[in-house]
């Protein structure tokens, strides 16, 4: 059987960081995947190059663009996400927010998700737990407890970045390969029941908002 893994990185140069992290996990979980006797389809977001259409659809209301559509369309059918963002002023990029925002709010129930962050300096690697796992655990996706953060000076050399990569890994291929989401508790969501679940709601313009607001908090 194929399990479809979707990787979606935030990374805004080319090559990054970023990416090279997004893609050492993916070929870690193919493996890990592969190891439990299962293949691993391994599909890429690069948000980068969604960046204006996600844009034109956050401010506009209407519906998304076909770029857009497709890649909500990989997140509905896969079994699992690896998600990495590049570190902006101590936690996730906007570009990463932003794709997020425009899932739908059922998009991920269930779905194991590793969660993974590049930044220049080990000092922001507290961005796992005070800015992903929150944000992953709101839209009641199933975190692997291992989340990846790479510094600069991660990348080469004997570091232990590898040895997390792999434990990573090996978490999600066990979620994606054993279904124990939804032994833990959770409930995943069928792909079918999330694929409708991408509909963008209406967006109230400010102007209404504020209608009938006298002013005082």
């Amino acid at each position: 059987m194929s399990r479809r893994i979707v990787v979606v990185t935030a990374g805004l140069s080319e090559p990054s960081s970023t990416r090279l992290l997004a893609d050492q996990l993916a070929d870690a979980t193919r493996a890990a995947v592969g190891g439990r006797g299962e293949e691993a389809q391994i599909d890429v977001i690069e948000l980068r190059e969604l960046a204006v259409e996600m844009a034109q659809t956050m401010v506009s209301g209407n519906r998304p663009t076909p770029g857009l559509v497709d890649a909500q369309r990989l997140v509905a059918d896969a079994d699992g996400m690896i998600a990495v963002t590049p570190v902006f002023t101590a936690s996730y990029s906007g570009l990463f927010k932003t794709f997020f925002d425009l899932l739908g709010k059922d998009a991920l129930i269930g779905v194991p998700v590793l969660a993974a962050a590049t930044a220049g300096t080990a000092r922001h690697s507290l961005v796992l737990e005070h800015a992903l796992r929150p944000m992953l655990a709101y839209l009641r996706a199933v975190v692997v407890p291992t989340g990846v953060f790479a510094a600069t000076d991660d990348f080469g050399g004997d570091t232990g970045l590898d040895t997390r990569v792999h434990r990573a890994a090996s978490e999600l291929a066990a979620l994606v390969v054993a279904d124990t989401a939804g032994s833990a508790g959770f409930s995943p969501t069928t792909n079918d029941e999330r694929s409708s679940a991408h509909g963008l709601e209406p967006v109230t313009d400010f102007s209404s908002l504020l209608r009938g607001h006298d002013g005082r908090g």
